[in-house]
Formats: structure tokens, sequence, C-alpha cells
């Protein structure tokens, strides 16, 4: 009897000892998961984040188009000195640049950009598509998202042997020309609308401007991957007579020695590029607060005069009637926007997307 009992007791203390055991865990545990939470989550609404909290260093993925590297070269050591001046904190970038469309791509397949600075809105809203970008992303910096502005230059051979002065020259016979592929470069597809815009603006219809394009196109010598490869396939390698690109490139190019002789068209095109904060990856990393506060400082007049001094037009009207401003940028008598073709959702669809306008011209050729 004495060993029953005794054999009861002894199963009733180890019965206690395990009760008292797992309650402790989950004790424990339920602390770790709070303690957690608490370290890892960032404000939903785009305050602080944690690491700025801690005062750690930081680190900022700036994931651009090719053109405008030198302005970024020159905006981004202006930004880590105030910041680091005004938080504590020393913050670096991470920098990649390419094609518009390549580079958006890659964003999309997985490349965690903190900042886009792309070559048009339509391939930040392919970013918006994917849920990488919040829809009202160009309500969160000043100039409906714009942060850089340009217009199509043609540049010639020294002397402009063919005398091209107009995108009408590069229909002609004797011309070939170089471009950027609207299929994997922003720019280029600027390139493509400053043709179209300047066919519709010399009183063609659209089935006019389609042939004109389409003829224009046949005459391509190098259809290059991004602005940069246009740009060496004719400097460099001599290809061709005539290269459409950035007239900022140019006026950066001639501020480095390089002997470069072009024309700025009449009918043109506003180049708009605009900047964009990538949500989802912001808020993963815990650098919203840094990468917002930069994307901002990309719109002072200390950085926007960096971008007008490497080449890019004003983006406001004041600055563009300063006279040093008036003299460096030749006027343009006719200049449209992507609004006068309806956006680059419509433009997109109906120009660039697979088996669109584009793709039928170069099927053509």
């Amino acid at each position: 009897m004495r060993n029953w009992r005794f054999r009861v007791n002894s199963l009733k203390s180890i019965i206690s000892l395990f009760v008292v055991g797992v309650t402790l865990s989950f004790a424990v545990a339920a602390c770790s998961a709070g303690n957690n939470t608490a370290s890892n989550s960032a404000s939903p609404g785009g305050g602080a984040s944690p690491v700025a909290d801690q005062k750690k260093d930081i680190e900022l993925t700036l994931v651009a188009y090719a053109v405008p590297k030198a302005a970024h070269d020159a905006i981004i050591p202006k930004f880590v000195e105030q910041w680091k001046k005004e938080k504590g904190q020393t913050v670096t970038f991470k920098q990649s640049y390419g094609g518009s469309g390549s580079q958006t791509r890659a964003i999309v397949d997985g490349l965690e950009a903190d900042i886009t600075h792309l070559a048009l809105a339509a391939d930040t809203l392919k970013l918006v598509k994917a849920g990488l970008v919040n829809p009202d992303w160009n309500t969160k910096v000043p100039n409906d998202g714009i942060v850089a502005k340009s217009v199509a230059a043609i540049i010639t051979r020294e002397g402009n042997p063919k005398n091209i002065k107009t995108f009408n020259d590069l229909t002609r016979e004797d011309v070939k020309w170089v471009t950027a592929n609207p299929k994997t470069s922003g720019g280029a597809r600027w390139n493509f609308l400053a043709l179209w815009n300047s066919a519709l603006k010399s009183g063609s219809d659209e089935a006019k401007a389609t042939e004109f394009v389409t003829k224009a196109f046949q005459n391509v010598a190098v259809l290059a991957k991004d602005a940069r490869e246009s740009t060496d396939a004719f400097a460099k390698q001599g290809q061709g007579d005539a290269l459409i690109n950035y007239e900022n490139e140019v006026i950066l190019a001639k501020a480095k020695g390089e002997k470069l002789e072009y024309v700025v068209p009449d009918l043109n095109i506003s180049i708009d590029t605009p900047l964009a904060v990538v949500d989802k990856n912001v808020d993963k990393h815990g650098t919203r607060e840094v990468a917002e506060a930069f994307a901002k400082f990309m719109f002072t007049p200390e950085s926007q005069a960096e971008f007008v001094k490497l080449g890019f037009r004003p983006t406001d009207e004041a600055s563009a009637k300063q006279k040093e401003n008036a003299e460096k940028f030749p006027p343009v008598k006719t200049l449209a926007t992507i609004k006068d073709y309806g956006g680059w959702g419509e433009v997109q669809t109906k120009f660039f997307d697979d088996g669109a306008l584009f793709d039928k011209i170069e099927a053509a050729k």
C-alpha cells in the first residue's frame, strides 16, 4: 500500500513539474516574440525607421537609367554630408545603371532598389503594377515626381556634312543614324516619340506619321541597348551620320572637351524623368526615413543646380528664365509633353508593348 501511495505521489509530482515547465516555456516564448516584433517593425506611416533610431550606418540602393549618373555622383555626397550632420548617420549608396526598361525588369525580378530614377513614368507604373511602389508615388515629392528634364537633340559629324537639321532629315536615303532600342531603353522611347511628334506637328495624320517613323527606322545603323551604348557606337566606333540623344548628354560631353556638333529641332518633346521611392523595399530594409529624405533632397535648388550644370533643362520657369540658362539652352518653338498623347499608360500600349506599333515597324524593315 505504501508503495502504491509512493508511486501515486511521485506521479503527481512529475505531472506538476511538467505543467510548470510548459507554462514557463510559453511565458518565455511570448516575451521573446514580443521583443522581436518591437525590434523588427517599421512605421507603416513612414516614420523613423529602426535603423535610424539605432543610429547605425545605413545603405541605400539607387537604381537608375544610364544618363543621369553624373548628376547623381555630384548630388549624393552633398546629401551624405547633410544627413551625417543632422542625424549622425553615415549613408552609403549602392548604384546600378542601365537601360530604363532593363532596370525596371531587374527590380521586378528582385533587385531591391530603395529609390529609382527612371527614364519615363511608364517604367515607374510597371513597379506600381508589381506592387513595389504605391500608386500615389508622384504626390510624395515635388513637381509630380519629375526630377529632371531634357529635349531630344540630333548629334552630327563635325561640320555636319549631311546638313542634318530636323528629324525629317533622318528619313533621307543618304543618312544613317544611331539610337538606343525602345524595347530596352526608356530614353529610346523618347527618341521614337520625338519623331512621331515631329510628323504629327508637321501636319501628318497617324497613317502618314507611321510611314514617316518606319522610313526613319529603316535608316538606323545601330539599335543599341541603352543611351550610353548608342553614344559609344556613334562617337567611338564611328557608326552612322547622326545620333538622337538627350540634349543634356551632348552638353555634358562638350563640357568634358569632346568636339560635338548638334541641333535641337524646333518641333520637340519634353523628356521628363521621374524619381520614386520603392515602398515595399524601404519598408523591408527599414530605410524609408532616409530614402524619402534623399528623394526630397533631389528637388532642392542645390540638387537641381547640379542637374542644370550637367545639361538638364531647369524644371521651373524662374530658373529657365535666368540669363545663363536662357543662353545655355536653345529655345524650342513647339514643345510637346507626354500628356499630349494620353500619358504613358496609353503611349506604352499603343507604341511599345509586345506586338504594338514599334514591333510592327521593326518587322517591316
